[in-house]
Parts: structure tokens; C-alpha cells; sequence
């Protein structure tokens, strides 16, 4: 991450903005977020397949973080929001999603890396376009085409004469706003975070360097405040990961239903 904050003509400090999460190929039109999503892939496998090779009924600290993880997805997310048996077969999703999402989410608290990935647009739409794949076709193999849309659309107890009101909205509304609306939520949080992270830092990095005698005082508390803020952001990098994966949870539920 750069921490130039001079002008290039001039001692004006230079905010950071949306060229803070865009980074030009390196090397074979290879981006830094293309190479850290193919590590947190690794790392997601890497992790799960040590944890799991070998499982014995007293787990070690690696096995007992994967049953923990998975635990923490199925009790705490999947079962508020799938009901019974419905729940088993999309498991492995939301466990991937949570885990996926989590993983490259923290890379912003990493020194050196210091990018949260989801802060690049194309990347949470990628996911909840999986999503959104996902319950439609959850929904339609439940219920038939006709009758998925129906289920989505026409909300049981809506007076007839209101029905040409309703069912375009719920269909705006439940199918083709909510891949938007999830993955805008993920990335407009950790582009935020990642914004006001580098503002803090390179602001403090400016006053102390170029400030004179107040910036001496300044820039230090700025730098300060930037360490206070990357853990309160990594609180919102855990909550963005739980909030993005229960839902998809809610989504898979709403499309598995049946009608009441």
C-alpha cells in the first residue's frame, strides 16, 4: 500500500480515493486482489484439509477451529434460516461463502497486504451472482418454474386488485435487486473501512512529517487512531462475512419454503 501523500508540484496532502483499490497487472495481466483471492483458496483448503485428515475424537487447536467454524455456520446461521433436512445439502455452500468472504476480508488487518478484496466491486457481485444462481434454481426445483415465481411475487392474503402492484415489485424486489443489494452492502463497507484506514494513516504519516509543530502533536494521535480503527475494522470484516453468508442462508430458506 503506498503512503505518498505529497503532490507532485506541491506540499498539499493528496486523500486517498477510489484508485486506492485499484491496482494496474503486475506481471500477465495478474492483479494484486487476482493473486489474493487464489490464496485465500489455498489457505481455505490448506486450513481444512489439515484440520481434517486425520480426525480424532479429542481435536487438536486446527481441528477443533475447522468443527468450530463449521459448527458456528450450521448452528448459529444455517439453522435459523433453513429449515430441517433442507439445511444438509447447502451447507457446504455457506460454509464455503462465510469462510471465503471472512478470509479475504481480513487481508485489510494484514500488514503488507492491507487490502480487503471484497473493497473491489467485481469481486462480491461474482459471489452473489453464485447466490443468487443458487436459490433461484433451489427455489424452481422445489416448487417448478410457474410456481417459484409465483411463491416470490404473490404474497398469500394481497387483495386482487392490488396484485398488479405487487407482483412487480416482489419480482424487482426478490429476484433481480437482491444479487445487487448483497453484494453493495459487502463492498461498500470495506471500501469504506479501507478509505478511512488509509485517510488516518497517510494523514498522520503527512501531519507528522510535514505539520510543523502542531502536526507533531497531531500526526502521532492520527497514527494511533489508525491502529484503534483497523481492529474495530477487523470487527466489521467478521460481521460483513456473517451477515453476507446468513443471507444467502435467508435467501436459500425463503425459496425452499412452501407457501402458508
Amino acid at each position: 500500500m503506498s503512503t505518498r501523500v505529497l503532490a507532485a508540484g506541491g506540499g498539499e496532502f493528496q486523500p486517498p480515493g477510489t484508485n486506492s483499490v485499484i491496482y494496474p497487472p503486475f506481471v500477465a495481466g495478474i492483479t494484486k486482489p487476482m493473486v489474493l483471492l487464489v490464496l485465500s483458496i489455498i489457505i481455505i483448503g490448506v486450513f481444512f484439509w489439515l484440520a481434517l485428515r486425520k480426525p480424532s475424537l479429542v481435536p487438536g487447536k486446527t481441528q477443533f477451529a475447522a468443527e468450530s467454524t463449521y459448527d458456528f455456520v450450521r448452528n448459529t446461521i444455517g439453522r435459523d434460516m433453513i429449515s430441517g433436512k433442507d439445511l444438509r445439502p447447502y451447507l457446504p455452500l455457506l460454509v464455503t461463502v462465510f469462510t471465503f468472504v471472512l478470509v479475504n476480508n481480513v487481508y485489510g488487518f494484514v500488514p503488507f497486504l492491507q487490502l480487503p478484496t471484497m473493497s473491489n466491486p467485481g469481486i462480491p457481485y461474482g459471489i452473489a451472482l453464485v447466490v443468487w444462481l443458487v436459490y433461484n434454481a433451489a427455489g424452481m426445483s422445489r416448487h417448478g418454474a410457474f410456481g417459484y415465481l409465483k411463491h416470490q411475487t404473490s404474497p398469500p392474503g394481497v387483495p386482487v386488485g392490488i396484485k398488479p402492484l405487487v407482483i412487480p415489485l416482489e419480482f424487482l424486489s426478490n429476484i433481480l435487486v437482491r444479487p445487487l443489494t448483497l453484494s453493495l452492502r459487502l463492498f461498500a463497507n470495506m471500501f469504506a473501512g479501507h478509505l478511512v484506514l488509509l485517510v488516518f494513516i497517510m494523514g498522520g504519516e503527512y501531519l507528522l512529517l510535514h505539520g510543523g509543530v502542531l502536526g507533531m502533536v497531531a500526526g502521532p494521535v492520527a497514527l494511533v487512531l489508525s491502529i484503534v480503527l483497523m481492529f474495530f475494522e477487523l470487527l466489521i470484516q467478521f460481521l460483513q462475512a456473517y451477515i453476507f453468508t446468513m443471507l444467502t442462508a435467508n435467501y436459500i430458506g425463503g425459496a425452499l419454503e412452501e407457501e402458508h
